[in-house]
């Protein structure tokens, strides 16, 4: 019975399965491109009202420098930011700072953080306002 796993198997080429994987694979690109193009449109609105250039949500990493300026974190957390498993914790950290730049609570800053899609455009077009004095 077990020897039955050990035999060999012919493989007489699958080129549906092949084309399936690469337009599988096309499709989750297109959807991470679709959506890292959202993120930097919400992430404008939010720069332009706490008085950074809204150019800069564009340019990969360099964004997550400014994002902890925003939030009264110091440059160099951008670098965090870009940590594997440990910027996820940081970036936790970054947006519960920046919900209450915005005058929001740590509820708002959780669901900036795991809730983005939602959290940041109710942030970039509403009516918070950025007080850079407001403790973190």
């Amino acid at each position: 019975m077990i020897s039955f796993l050990f035999q060999e198997q012919p493989y007489g080429g699958d080129a549906g399965g092949a084309a399936a994987a690469g337009l599988g694979i096309g499709f989750m690109l297109v959807g991470l491109a679709f959506t890292l193009l959202i993120l930097a449109v919400l992430w404008w609105k939010v720069f332009v009202k706490a008085g950074k250039p809204g150019w800069a949500s564009l340019i990969p990493i360099y964004n997550l420098f400014v994002l902890s300026e925003i939030a009264g974190k110091p440059a160099w957390w951008g670098i965090l930011l870009c940590i594997p498993g440990l910027g996820f914790i940081f970036f936790i950290i970054v947006c519960i700072a920046l919900a209450k730049k915005f005058g929001k609570d740590t509820g708002y800053g959780l669901g900036l953080a795991f809730l983005g899609i939602i959290f940041f455009p109710m942030l970039g077009f509403g009516s918070a306002t950025y007080d850079p004095n407001a403790a973190t």
